[in-house]
């Protein structure tokens, strides 16, 4: 039992025919989140990492060589404000892991580019990452976990789908 199940039979005792499981299902997501983010985060600081830090550096790695991107491309695969986009940037710098650059092929724009460093780290990092999120998810199979992506994917698509 959770404190999900508590607050469910609260609410039946109050209200019998009250529809609890749609409550339920997003009370334990949001719980679910907080603790997989602050799990996450965690593993990251001790590698010297801020959760935003590493979305930005996983981004332009996930982009393929020359791991460049627009500060628009990047703002639009990660939908932040393009306040918080700057001040990560920033951030990044300062530690090196990427440098601003004019465009080569248009010398008005400028691009994200992952430095050596930052691709070393997150060259250095990416496998234990996976493990990590792997290790969050252990108590379900293989074929729970497709379902359950399955599932999501379907839900997600709700909002999602253009």
């Amino acid at each position: 039992m959770d404190a999900i199940d508590i607050i469910r039979r609260q609410w039946a005792e109050e209200f019998p025919d009250l529809n609890t499981l749609p409550m339920g299902i997003l009370g334990r997501l949001i719980r679910l989140t907080k603790h997989l983010e602050t799990h996450i985060a965690q593993w990251l600081k001790e590698h010297g990492l801020l959760m935003g830090e590493f979305d930005v550096l996983m981004t332009l790695r996930r982009s393929g060589a020359p791991y460049r991107m627009t500060p628009s491309d990047l703002l639009n695969s990660m939908m932040l404000t393009s306040g918080a986009m700057t001040n990560r940037l920033d951030k990044l710098e300062g530690k090196q892991f990427i440098i601003r650059q004019h465009s080569e092929t248009d010398r008005r724009s400028v691009e994200v580019v992952l430095t050596d460093a930052g691709l070393e780290i997150i060259n250095g990092v990416i496998d234990a990452y996976v493990q990590q999120q792997a290790n969050l998810m252990d108590c379900f199979s293989q074929a729970q976990l497709v379902n359950i992506d399955s599932e999501l994917s379907t839900w997600l698509n709700k909002f999602e789908a253009n």
